[in-house]
């Protein structure tokens, strides 16, 4: 697996990011965050306890489908569903329709790396 390497930046801030490298005035370089969170109590909300072990024991478990995860988890399906499109979204798994039109989820990455400088713009344009 790979490590994801993510970023804090506000809604402006990323615009001003995203429109630069869209006209060609910045490239993305190797070691910067390709997926980033409005602010770190989004990044805390979706990478709690509770969520880090839903991931655990989708890599080790590896279940078929959501009702075998909630099985697994305790957790409501539909509490599930919504968890995992808000991960999915931030590419933290990948969401698969399987057999007989069941969704399982996948873990995409075996690591985050958090970029949060203290000073100055998270993402310089």
């Amino acid at each position: 697996m790979t490590t994801l390497r993510v970023g804090i930046a506000g809604y402006d801030e990323m615009k001003a990011f995203t429109m630069a490298i869209a006209r060609g005035q910045r490239k993305l370089g190797a070691q910067e965050p390709r997926v980033w969170f409005p602010s770190t109590e989004s990044f805390a909300k979706v990478l709690s306890a509770g969520n880090r072990e839903l991931l655990r024991v989708i890599a080790e478990k590896t279940p078929g489908s959501l009702d075998e995860l909630a099985a697994l988890t305790g957790r409501k399906k539909s509490n599930l569903s919504r968890t995992l499109k808000t991960m999915a979204n931030y590419g933290l798994v990948q969401l698969e329709r399987g057999a007989r039109g069941r969704i399982s989820a996948k873990v995409v990455h075996d690591r985050i790396e958090l970029e949060l400088p203290l000073v100055g713009k998270a993402c310089a344009a």
